[in-house]
């Protein structure tokens, strides 16, 4: 069955860095277009960076960010893996939030469990 398995959340100090993965199992992982999502206490969930899978033709590897991490997050992906990653520097009490991994295809749409993220002195 499709699993979507996040890891490398904690508590991290303003400033700080921290790399989240996410492990895909069950399904086509590179014609799959990747997203990292974030929820905060209180608020809907969020679009944090999007990477496009190889699909119609289409290699791939296009990538979107939200305005707000723009320059300090990256995401990335490795299909021999089967597993994309949220690079974040320069964390702010801001990005504390549930992530969420999230897997788009034609037709299917999954998410992970989430990992928690809190940036606090």
């Amino acid at each position: 069955q499709v699993q979507l398995v996040e890891s490398g959340g904690g508590l991290v100090q303003p400033g700080g860095s921290l790399r989240l993965s996410c492990a895909a199992s069950g399904f086509t992982f590179s014609t799959y277009h990747m997203s990292w999502y974030r929820q905060a206490p209180g608020k809907e969930r969020e679009l944090v960076a999007r990477i496009t899978g190889a699909r119609f033709g289409s290699v791939g590897g296009s990538i979107n960010y939200a305005d707000s991490v723009k320059g300090r997050f990256t995401i990335s992906r490795d299909n021999a893996k089967n597993t994309v990653y949220l690079q974040m520097n320069s964390l702010k009490p801001e990005d504390t939030a549930v992530y969420y991994c999230n897997a788009a295809g034609t037709g299917s749409f999954y998410w992970g469990q989430g990992t928690q993220v809190t940036v606090s002195s």
